[in-house]
């Protein structure tokens, strides 16, 4: 029983991890300039390197497994 509540534990922090990553990168991406507004070029660059960053964490967490 005890391992079967380790395992469902394990899964929520791992999810909930990622959920905050994944929001804290969101939020770095689209906070801009020091409060100027983006243009659109600007906040597709945004997406676009907010893309890449999850990216790096998916990565990396996959290198940290071996």
């Amino acid at each position: 029983m005890n391992q079967i509540i380790n395992m469902v534990t394990r899964m929520v922090m791992r999810r909930l991890v990622n959920m905050g990553i994944n929001k804290g990168i969101d939020v770095a991406a689209k906070r801009g300039q020091g409060g100027k507004e983006l243009t659109s070029e600007q906040r597709q660059a945004a997406g676009k390197n907010a893309k890449r960053a999850k990216q790096a964490v998916r990565m990396s967490r996959r290198i940290g497994r071996f």
